[in-house]
């Protein structure tokens, strides 16, 4: 059966990395034969079986030419729209993205949340989803381009953020923050309010215990910490 990819041939696996086709293989399923690549993934070192009947599906590809890479590369220093200050929102947006795949999905990603991340600090979630895409982007123009992820690491900080230039956003709307910090610091601070309520209380018993005892010539000062 003729496949879209050959063995030794390097693919892109979204959300996943640069992999290498190690062998196309048959394997029955109930009775049924069905034709599978597998796939070596070097950035984590992971062998996966892909039904070749799916791959378009999952959005396995060949690497991008040489020219797709490196306008994938002027997209991260181009203007771009603001994206919405709703982290959730913004956070399924760009995982959309990163599933759909293509070279320049990537790197909308990258330039979305990098520029963001200098507005103000990304959320964990997105601080992970930032940095699997820099890497998916890093390993896939590197071998498209034939350099070193270093050097192309080095390019792509160039081009979010050339020298003395200033963040490429054509305007910026109101921001109505809902992000995943202020949500876990609202939980923060209602725990520390019940726990110096808790504090008073135990403190009001144990001046009461102190002025019957006459223990203790003076209270104890503490400091609350949060």
């Amino acid at each position: 059966m003729e496949t879209e990819f050959k063995v030794d041939q390097k693919v892109v696996y979204p959300s996943q990395g640069v992999g290498i086709v190690k062998e196309i293989f048959e394997k029955t399923f109930k009775d049924e034969k069905i034709l599978y690549y597998k796939i070596y993934i070097e950035a984590s070192d992971m062998m996966v079986m892909i039904p070749v009947s799916k791959a378009q599906d999952l959005g396995i590809r060949q690497i991008v030419s040489k020219e797709e890479a490196e306008e994938a590369l002027k997209l991260l220093s181009d203007e771009f729209e603001p994206i919405t200050s709703d982290w959730k929102l913004r956070y399924q947006m760009n995982l959309d993205l990163l599933k759909k795949g293509t070279v320049k999905d990537i790197a909308t990603i990258v330039r979305c949340l990098y520029n963001r991340s200098k507005v103000k600090e990304l959320p964990i979630m997105e601080r992970k989803l930032y940095e699997s895409a820099k890497k998916l982007l890093e390993d896939e123009i590197s071998f498209a381009l034939g350099k070193t992820a270093k050097e192309i690491e080095a390019e792509i900080h160039t081009k979010l953020e050339p020298f003395g230039a200033s963040i490429k956003i054509k305007h910026i709307t109101p921001l109505e923050e809902d992000d995943e910090d202020d949500d876990l610091m609202d939980d923060i601070n209602d725990r520390s309010s019940k726990s110096n309520d808790d504090s008073d209380d135990d403190s009001d018993d144990d001046s009461d215990d102190l002025e019957s005892s006459n223990d203790m010539d003076s209270d104890e000062d503490f400091d609350d910490e949060f």
